[in-house]
This record gives structure tokens, sequence and C-alpha cells, in this order.
């Protein structure tokens, strides 16, 4: 058996590391059909025998005998009097709410507490909580995998080369690392966030910046340690060139160190983001995002739902992380719990 096939058989044998990598694993997934469970357009309609999907198509009042070129309000009166009519049905989503959709039929000023409508309540701007929780989780998630991805490339490489080269060119790369690191990346962050328009992309450009320092200090100890070792004498005798001693046989060695870390370097991803969004130097306050409903809920301190279901969202998404995480370290380490 390889050295990954026995961490994960011994992963397997913590069932809370085990159910936590489940769970993590089906919100995500689930959460990668938002557009399906929580949306205010129709999935399919039925109008005078002809099936429409909003869904998945764009339709305008016209195409349903009305007499606007916009999309339709598709729980407003127009379309509502339609599916009362006739043998006309439509099948919404389970929560009949996208996240930027208003809601302009409740009795109660927003933010307005849980109801029928609303499950989770609405936001300061009439918005369901409950649809901007779950794209708002979608978004960290899929920011978290990015910028961990770009930060595990850019670490392993220059890792990868400080130390399987050593001498002057680590000296040189470390010395650059260090003036890097030292770098204010908050007032850069903030810089940025007056100069340029606010986006997912640029966050994840700016904070990629600085994001791999700490994996390449991980990685080029394990290049420091493995240059030296048999295997890889060996490799070089047989005329191996560097290009293939450094991905065929010191790289696989040293990728344990990058998978323990994994999710660890996920939750702090998050974290950034959430943090970065509630000071309002993240993503647009249109873009659903957990650190902006935290944000509203330290405005609107009697509007507890606000608060309380995205810390609830936050701090079970970070312990499944965290139990994920040390399994894997458990696993490296030949321990099971």
């Amino acid at each position: 058996m390889n050295t990954f096939s026995i961490m994960w058989k011994n992963f397997k044998s913590s069932r809370r590391s085990l159910y936590s990598l489940y769970i993590f694993m089906f919100l995500f997934i689930v959460s990668l059909f938002s557009e399906m469970i929580s949306n205010d357009k129709p999935i399919i309609m039925n109008i005078d025998d002809r099936v429409y999907y909003p869904y998945i198509i764009d339709y305008t009042e016209i195409d349903f005998g009305g007499e606007l070129e916009t999309t339709p309000d598709y729980k407003g009166y127009f379309i509502t009097n339609l599916l009362e009519s006739g043998d006309n049905w439509a099948i919404f989503p389970i929560n009949p709410h996208s996240y930027n959709s208003i809601n302009y039929n409740n009795m109660n000023p927003n933010p307005a507490p849980p109801s029928s409508d609303n499950l989770l309540g609405t936001d300061d701007r009439g918005r369901d909580v409950l649809a901007r929780l779950i794209y708002g989780f979608r978004l960290s998630v899929v920011f978290a995998l990015a910028l961990t991805a770009i930060g595990i490339v850019i670490g392993l490489f220059f890792g990868a080369i400080q130390g399987y080269f050593a001498g002057r060119i680590d000296l040189y790369l470390q010395r650059f690392i260090e003036i890097w690191g030292s770098m204010p990346e908050l007032y850069i962050l903030i810089i940025f966030a007056s100069i340029f328009e606010p986006s997912i992309l640029l966050l994840i450009f700016l904070l990629s910046l600085f994001g791999w320092i700490s994996l390449s200090d991980y990685v080029r100890a394990e290049f420091l340690k493995g240059r030296n070792m048999d295997y890889v004498n060996a490799a070089r005798t047989l005329g191996l060139t560097d290009y293939q001693i450094i991905i065929k046989h010191i790289l696989p060695n040293s990728l344990i160190s990058v998978v323990t870390f994994l999710p660890f370097r996920i939750s702090g991803a998050i974290l950034i983001l959430t943090s970065l969004d509630f000071l309002g130097l993240g993503v647009p306050s249109t873009t659903p995002s957990l650190g902006e409903l935290l944000s509203q809920g330290k405005e609107n301190i009697s509007a507890w739902w606000l608060s309380l279901t995205t810390f609830v969202v936050l701090v079970g998404t970070l312990m499944l992380l965290i139990f994920i995480g040390e399994g894997i370290r458990e696993s490296i380490s030949g321990k099971s719990s």
C-alpha cells in the first residue's frame, strides 16, 4: 500500500473526522445547485399547454402574453394570475427566493423576523436570509478552494526550487520572501479596494500574492531534507534530470505536509473572506456573503436571526474543517480516535 492509501485507512478509523468530511462534501455539493434549491424563478412552468424553463432560459413578459420586454416577476400579480387560471402550473425551488430578490409583500419592516414566507427572516433590504446563507456558503467555499489551490501551486514552486537547489538560490529567494512577506497586506487591500471596484476575482488575486509564503517554508524544509536521501542520489546516478527528480521523487513525498494543512488553509481563507466582507473591504454588498450578513447583524442588534444563523453556518463550517484536519494529522501519525 502507498502512503496515501495508508493515510486514508487511518483516516477512516476516526468516525468524527470521516463524518465531518462526508457532511462537508454533501453540503458543498448541494450548494453547487443553489439556483435549483433557492430561486425566485420556477424550475419549470406550464402556461396554456406550453412548457417553459425560467431557471435555464430568460423569458420576457411578452413570452407569457404580457406587454413588457423585461423579465417578469414570477411571484407578481401577472404571473400569479396566469398560474391560477386554467390548468397552468409551476414548480418553484424548495426556497422560492433568490439571494437578491426582495419580498415586497412582507407586512413587517425590514429586517423582518422569520415567517412562513421567509423561514430565516429577511435582511435590512428585504432579501431572504436563508437564500443569502446558501449562496454565501457556496461563495465562501469556492473562494477558499480557489485561494488554497493557487497558494499551493505557488508555494510548491518556490519551496521546491529553494529546497532542491539550496545554496545561493535558496539564500536569494529566502531574502525575497522575507521582504515580500513583510509588506502590509491589509493596507494593500484597502488601497486596491479604494481604486478598483470590489470583486471576488480581485480578492483572490490580491490574497494569492501573499497566501503561498507559509506553505513554501514547509515545502522548502521537506526538499532540503529529501535532496540528500539515498533514493535521490540513486536517481542522479541513473542520469535523471533535476526536473524528473523533483516531480517524480521528492515532490510526492513532500505532499504529505501540503495535505496536512489543506483543511486549515481552507478554513483560514473562509475566515479571511468573512472578515474582509465584515469590514466592507470584500465583495460588493449585493453579493451574498457571510461577512456582510454579520455586519448587518452588528448594525441591527435586535434582528437576532441575522447574527445567529450566520454564526451557526460559519462556526459549523469551520468545525467540520477542523475535525477533518485533525483526522488527517492523526492518520499521518498513525493514531486513531
